[in-house]
């Protein structure tokens, strides 16, 4: 199955190596998210084992909910505030410079929409890719198989549905560009 789940393909999640991958990651994360603040080579060393890249100069504040972590890279000199959720089934791909909000979710997985494989536990998921210099503000929402250009600016509470470009700045649910951003310019 997690060959399945890696490929994008219809997959079951009780599948015992899944689990154990899974029971890993909650013991990194409980193990970073009560590592105390003055401690911050032991935290980073936790993520650095718990996440599949962690760039130079990067911050993630816990606490951090992941479902695996080894599928999760994370650029250089990044920021993520607290709460950040980052529901790795698929590949979720941070860029450098790139700023996040509390309560910032970024989601994967996907479920069928017919009532039978969802009953079945048939689940699927899709990659996240988020830009160089983007900032997701509080409580933004990214769904699966979204990515985002760089530069691009999303507001407080948006939900994003499909791609953004690059340069833009995009509010609301569902997520809709409503400016262009000429870099270089306030």
């Amino acid at each position: 199955m997690r060959e399945r789940m890696l490929a994008g393909d219809p997959y079951i999640a009780d599948d015992p190596e899944l689990a154990e991958h899974g029971l890993r990651a909650m013991d990194l994360m409980e193990a970073f998210n009560a590592t105390p603040a003055r401690d911050a080579w032991e935290r980073h060393r936790l993520l650095t084992e718990l996440l599949g890249a962690v760039g130079e100069s990067t911050e993630i504040r816990p606490p951090l909910r992941v479902d695996y972590g080894s599928h999760i890279r994370v650029g250089a000199r990044s920021f993520a505030n607290f709460g950040l959720v980052a529901l790795d089934v698929a590949p979720i791909t941070i860029g450098d410079d790139v700023q996040i909000g509390p309560n910032v979710q970024l989601l994967t997985p996907t479920h069928p929409v017919d009532p039978e494989p969802r009953r079945a536990k048939w689940e699927a998921a899709a990659p996240i890719t988020i830009g160089d210099n983007v900032w997701l503000g509080g409580g933004a929402i990214v769904l699966a198989g979204v990515t985002i250009g760089e530069n691009t600016v999303v507001g407080a509470g948006a939900v994003v549905t499909r791609d953004l470009p690059a340069n833009v700045v995009a509010v609301g649910s569902p997520a809709r560009v409503i400016r262009t951003i000429e870099p270089g310019t306030a």
